[in-house]
């Protein structure tokens, strides 16, 4: 019993150290194949809501902890394309174990491309999906390939994979919010020169050791977080109690691997502060006031550039309607989100990107949201 909390405390640090440096992902899948008993995994995240306008922000395949960038490669120009699994392990729910083998017919299991692909080249044709959510309405899907014993799935396997599905989760969200700041792989002095992104470094105790300009405005400004006495609270109370609660499980006693997190707070008349609580470094005995032992991401929805939609409609050749639905779509919400949002049906606001792809010669929802938000700022030629 304390061999395996050890192993996965191990895996914790690793899974900590992955998401300030994708570089050390491989050592990280390294630990979990090693704990599982797994031939390897692919972790990836994207977005988008149809088969045309899916894009995938960055895909790791490692096999015994080794980055396969070969295989990546040839699944992304060969076997993407053509394979049948895709399009149904999009729809399916989140934190979800599935079998590879389900997301298959039993015909095309035998003749499929893709499938005999992930059989033989990445030895996962009995590995286990699951997806989760991600950023910004991103998905996350990871693939644990197979058992190298090749006698199947046990229960202690499915367990494990259970309980590291929200520090995976975490991975992504601290990944994927330092890589929008342009600060993925920075090291802890170099994060406070990030800009669009509040950092907050804390030490064991939970008392701040620096903060960088971003940070040091929200906190000055004080209606969502604010500095009293070198620690970090929120002005709400029922935020402050969930901000509590993820600093003592990133910092806990000696002893006790830490754990990230993420929440909101909010802010009066202001979209609320996006926050990831995230373990920087295990303490040593001996070192008691140790430098940086967590981080605070805020990421301020407000300083988001935004876009009049009358200066999207002049610029992009737009109906007043399809403009509403660029604004919105560059402002992170789903297909489904702005139909509530704007009371009309899902096809009818996919109808809308359709024509605004063929107006603006796009093919991807990715291209139309960094079109749109790249108009930020810019002042509707008809004055």
């Amino acid at each position: 019993m304390a061999s395996e909390l050890n192993t996965f405390e191990h895996i914790l640090d690793a899974l900590h150290e992955a998401a300030l440096d994708p570089a050390l992902w491989p050592s990280a899948s390294a630990l979990i194949d090693e704990a599982l008993g797994t031939h390897g995994s692919s972790l990836m995240c994207g977005d988008g809501e149809t088969d045309e306008d899916y894009r995938i922000y960055f895909m790791w395949t490692c096999l015994r902890g080794q980055r396969r960038r070969d295989l990546e490669r040839l699944w992304f120009e060969t076997y993407y394309p053509v394979d049948e699994g895709m399009p149904r392990l999009r729809r399916l729910p989140f934190n979800r174990l599935i079998h590879v083998t389900d997301l298959y017919t039993e015909e095309e299991m035998k003749t499929s491309e893709a499938y005999n692909a992930l059989r033989t080249h990445t030895h996962s044709g009995n590995g286990i999906d699951v997806r989760l959510t991600g950023p910004d309405g991103s998905r996350i899907m990871w693939q644990v390939n197979d058992p190298v014993d090749g006698d199947g799935w046990t229960s202690a396997q499915f367990d494990l994979i259970r309980r590291l599905l929200p520090h995976v989760r975490q991975t992504v969200h601290v990944r994927q919010t330092l890589a929008g700041a342009g600060a993925l792989g920075a090291a802890l002095t170099e994060l406070l020169d990030a800009d669009g992104l509040g950092i907050v470094q804390l030490d064991a105790r939970g008392r701040i050791t620096a903060v960088n300009d971003r940070a040091r405005d929200l906190l000055r400004a004080g209606d969502g977080l604010f500095d009293e006495n070198g620690f970090l609270f929120a002005r709400n109370s029922k935020d402050n109690d969930g901000l509590q609660k993820l600093l003592n499980r990133a910092l806990p006693s000696y002893g006790t691997p830490g754990l990230g997190g993420s929440m909101t707070a909010r802010r009066p008349g202001a979209l609320p502060l996006v926050l990831h609580v995230h373990p920087a470094g295990r303490q040593e005995p001996d070192y008691p006031a140790w430098p940086v032992a967590a981080l605070v991401l805020l990421v301020d929805p407000a300083t988001r550039a935004t876009v009049d939609p009358a200066v999207a409609a002049t610029a992009l050749d737009l109906t007043r309607m399809e403009s509403r639905v660029a604004v919105l779509m560059a402002q992170g919400m789903s297909v489904s989100q702005i139909a509530t949002a704007t009371d009309r049906k899902e096809s009818t606001i996919r109808s809308h990107v359709k024509h605004m792809f063929a107006k603006n010669g796009l093919t991807r929802q990715a291209e139309l949201m960094r079109l749109v938000q790249s108009l930020g700022g810019t002042r509707d030629a008809r004055g």
